[in-house]
C-alpha cells in the first residue's frame, strides 16, 4: 500500500547521503509532554505529516518517559510503507530517571528504543544533551560504543545534541573525522538567536549535518509565550511577548514568521518542530509552502527583528528541567 505524498523540499544531511524534509517532525509532544495526546491522534498526526511530504521523525526515550517512542512507533507502523521511505532519529544517554552515557547503558538503550519504535534500525542515534554528562566520557566511551552499534546495523549514523554550542566543537575536535555524522542544536537558530550560523562553516568543514530544533525558542515566539519554567531572562521574555503582540496587531502570526525565518537558511538540513495534531501539521506545512511560493514577509520580519534587537542572541544556562 502506498500513501500519495505531497512534494516537500528535501535537503542533504551532511555526508550521510540522507535527504531530509526541510521541516522535521519533533515527536516529543506525542509523549504527552505538553498535554495528553490520544493514541488515535498520534497515529493520525504521523500519517498526515508523512502524507504532506515530511520524511524525518525525531524522538527520544526521555520524552514522556518512553511514551513518545512508543507512539511514534505505532504511527510509523500504521503507515504500512517501506522502511526506506522515512528517516528516524532517536537518542540515548538521557532518561526519565537521569543521565547515563556509559557504554553499557547506551548499548542497552538502542535495543529498548528499537523495540518501542518497532524498528530493526534507526537512521540516527544521538547522544542526548551531552552538556549534562562528561564530554570526555562522550568522546572516549559513548561515541565508540555508538560506532559499534553502527557496525552492528542498529543505527546508520551517529549524532550529538545539546544547548551550548561549545559542546559541538569540543567533541568534534577530539574524535576522528567522520565519527560524528550529525549535530542537533536547539534554540540557536531563530529570529531571537541565530548564533548557530557562526558554527556552520566549521560543521561543513567537518562534513557534519546540521539539524536545528525549537524555532519558536521553546514557546517564547508564540502568542501565549513560553511555559512557566522557561529559563530565559525577564527581558528576553518581554521582548518576545512584544514581538508576538506586534505581529498579532498586524493580523500576522509570529509562529509562522519564526518558522519561516528558520526554514529560509538552506545550510540547515532540517528544522524540527513539535507536532501532536493534524491541524498543527497542516499549519506547519502551509508555512513551508508559503515560504517557497512567496518568500518571507520581510516587512514584518524587520519590525520583529527591531523589537528583539536589544536581546538578540541572548541565551540561558542549560537547565535539567528543560523538555
Amino acid at each position: 500500500m502506498s500513501i500519495p505524498q505531497a512534494k516537500m523540499e528535501l535537503r542533504p544531511l551532511g555526508n550521510t547521503g540522507l535527504k531530509v524534509s526541510s521541516i522535521g517532525f519533533g515527536a516529543s509532544p506525542l509523549g504527552s509532554v505538553f498535554g495528553p495526546v490520544a493514541e488515535v491522534d498520534a497515529v493520525a498526526t504521523v500519517r498526515e505529516a508523512f502524507r504532506q511530504g515530511i520524511n524525518f521523525f525525531d524522538t527520544s526515550p526521555y520524552y514522556g518517559g518512553t511514551l513518545s517512542e512508543k507512539m511514534l512507533g505505532k504511527g510509523l507502523k500504521a503507515l504500512q510503507v517501506p522502511r526506506s521511505d522515512y528517516i528516524v532519529a532517536t537518542k540515548c544517554g538521557r532518561y526519565e530517571e537521569g543521565f547515563d552515557f556509559s557504554a553499557e547503558r547506551v548499548t542497552k538503550s538502542i535495543d529498548e528504543s528499537l523495540e518501542r519504535l518497532q524498528l530493526d534500525y534507526v537512521d540516527i542515534l544521538h547522544c542526548h544533551d551531552i552538556e549534562f554528562g562528561s564530554l570526555d566520557q562522550i568522546v572516549s566511551e559513548t561515541i565508540p560504543a555508538l560506532q559499534k552499534l553502527k557496525q552492528e546495523g542498529k543505527t546508520r549514523f551517529i549524532g550529538i545534541t545539546g544547548l551550548p554550542l561549545s559542546i559541538f566543537t569540543y567533541v568534534l575536535d577530539r574524535v576522528p573525522p567522520g565519527t560524528v555524522d550529525v549535530i542537533l542544536s536547539y534554540c540557536h537558530y531563530g529570529v531571537n538567536d541565530s548564533t548557530l550560523v557562526d558554527l556552520i562553516p566549521y560543521l561543513k568543514g567537518k562534513g557534519v549535518g546540521v539539524i536545528s530544533a525549537s524555532p519558536l525558542a521553546m514557546g517564547l515566539l508564540t502568542e501565549q509565550g513560553g511555559p512557566e519554567w522557561h529559563p530565559a531572562s525577564p527581558e528576553l521574555k518581554s521582548a518576545c511577548k512584544a514581538a508576538a503582540a506586534h505581529c498579532k496587531s498586524k493580523g500576522k502570526k509570529i509562529t509562522k514568521l519564526a518558522l519561516q525565518y528558520s526554514l529560509a537558511n538552506k545550510e540547515i538540513s532540517s528544522v524540527l518542530v513539535g507536532m501532536s495534531s493534524v491541524s498543527q501539521v497542516e499549519e506547519n506545512v502551509a508555512a513551508v509552502k508559503e515560504l517557497e511560493d512567496l518568500g518571507v514577509d520581510q516587512e514584518t520580519l524587520s519590525e520583529v527583528e527591531a523589537i528583539l534587537e536589544p536581546v538578540k542572541n541572548q541565551t540561558w544556562p542549560s537547565g535539567v528541567d528543560q523538555k
